[in-house]
């Protein structure tokens, strides 16, 4: 008995869901030359049986990742693919942007500069240029830290629909340090002083010793998609030097996002 598996059928280990697995290579099917697929030659590629393919497809079909072409009954990709593709795009067009300001904003300042994204109820450095100086903030690329407690995560959540907000308070505000804000009215002030005034400053509710300050970058639709930040020991970012940063960093958000199309509209 032939027990091998046709051509292009799935060998994924058990841990991983076959059904994920398998609709996502259903999507992998289509390519330049192969717009249109039919549920028969799916099913035939994938090595799996036809009602499995038209199960998946009508799943897909529904969250608006396939389109039926209604004269023939062939699939092809959504739009629903080029949403997510575009917010892809987004992330690489911010980071490509950002580069050249963030090396300015490090040589004016001194200090460690970031570059974050909202990941969830987190943030994620992108881009860490660290300062020159022997006492100075850390953070890897990939590093993730909560959004309530650091600069970048507060000038973006503040911006962000409220529901996320309050997923991260149902999440439980836990202290990083003795100063983080574990109060929800606290917290939704903060954000709201940020929405004020454009940017925030955080004072050692991430890292004992650390300040930053960071502001938002917007994207083409006016969407705050990331942040950039600078931070360093509160030694040597103390009040006065603070307010000399704040502009600059203000103006490198706003510089990095009129180069990926915010275009700001007057009263």
């Amino acid at each position: 008995m032939d027990t091998s598996l046709p051509p292009g059928a799935l060998t994924e280990p058990k841990a991983r869901l076959s059904s994920v697995v398998t609709a996502i290579a259903l999507l992998k099917a289509f390519s330049e030359s192969d717009i249109e697929i039919g549920i028969s030659r799916l099913a035939k590629t994938l090595g799996i049986a036809k009602s499995t393919a038209h199960r998946l497809a009508i799943t897909l079909l529904s969250e608006g990742l396939l389109e039926q072409n209604p004269e023939n009954g062939r699939y092809r990709l959504g739009i629903g693919l080029f949403r997510l593709g575009s917010l892809v795009r987004q992330r690489m067009d911010v980071s490509a942007e950002a580069r050249p300001h963030l090396f300015d904003l490090r040589e004016t300042t001194g200090e460690t500069v970031h570059l974050a994204l909202l990941d969830g109820t987190q943030i994620m450095y992108v881009y860490n240029l660290e300062s020159a100086h022997a006492i100075r903030m850390r953070s890897d690329v990939g590093v993730c830290k909560p959004a309530f407690c650091t600069a970048e995560g507060l000038a973006m959540l503040a911006f962000q629909p409220t529901t996320l907000v309050d997923s991260i308070i149902s999440e439980g505000l836990k202290a990083r340090t003795p100063k983080t804000r574990t109060d929800p009215h606290e917290l939704r002030a903060a954000l709201e002083e940020v929405r004020v005034r454009g940017y925030a400053v955080e004072d050692e509710l991430s890292e004992e010793g650390m300040r930053a300050v960071a502001a938002p970058v917007r994207n083409s639709a006016g969407d705050v998609v990331a942040a950039i930040g600078v931070a360093g020991p509160t030694q040597r970012l103390s009040d006065a030097v603070l307010a000399d940063v704040v502009p600059k960093v203000v103006h490198a958000a706003s510089t990095i996002s009129a180069r990926i199309g915010y275009r700001l509209v007057s009263a």
